[in-house]
């Protein structure tokens, strides 16, 4: 009796992880199913046993960067403990400093000054993400609106500290960063 093996397929999660590999590195405009096909060695029809067309697949691309980036990030700093500055810092590290969430994050806001439906998806992952700061650093900041202040400049930094091509008269990058942080998170240093 002759044993047929057949191809094995690849997994729904692979066409959305290089899918989102491709969308961090060239934008919107690079995630075409002959190119995901070809980058995991396989057909384009396997793609269509999981997703009606290239415009499901962003769907459900958006729908893994959301859970990555919010769910994941705060169940991790949840279960992993700490005081809120080092829950709030975490939470940055985990989204903002990795070279699997911050390319495609920063491809996703791209994306979004173009797509009102990722525009709004963006806007609900960013309100997580303000709620979390504004609820960590209430816990040692009584003043609303400065709650509001520091909340958006921590935000702001996390964000756009990656385009800023900047000189520090110096200092390093990383001891501006430093002793940003300190500032916002309230850190009293001997500096």
């Amino acid at each position: 009796m002759r044993h047929i093996v057949g191809a094995t397929r690849t997994p729904r999660e692979g066409w959305i992880e290089e899918g989102l590999r491709a969308l961090a590195a060239g934008g919107l405009d690079a995630v075409r199913v002959e190119v995901l096909a070809k980058r995991l060695g396989v057909t384009k029809g396997g793609f269509y046993g999981y997703f009606a067309d290239r415009e499901a697949l962003l769907e459900a691309m958006l729908d893994a960067w959301e859970r990555e980036s919010t769910d994941e990030v705060l169940d991790r700093i949840e279960r992993e403990g700490g005081d809120p500055r080092t829950k709030i810092q975490r939470a940055g590290m985990l989204t903002f400093s990795s070279d699997r969430l911050l390319p495609t994050d920063l491809a996703i806001r791209d994306w979004a000054r173009r797509d009102e439906a990722v525009a709004e998806r963006l806007r609900r992952v960013d309100n997580r993400r303000m709620a979390l700061l504004r609820e960590m650093i209430g816990t040692f900041c009584t003043d609303a609106d400065e709650v509001e202040a520091r909340s958006l400049l921590a935000f702001c930094l996390a964000i756009g500290e990656h385009f800023l091509a900047a000189d520090h008269d110096g200092r390093t990058r990383a001891q501006v960063l430093v002793r940003a942080a300190d500032l916002l998170l309230d850190r009293r240093t001997s500096r």
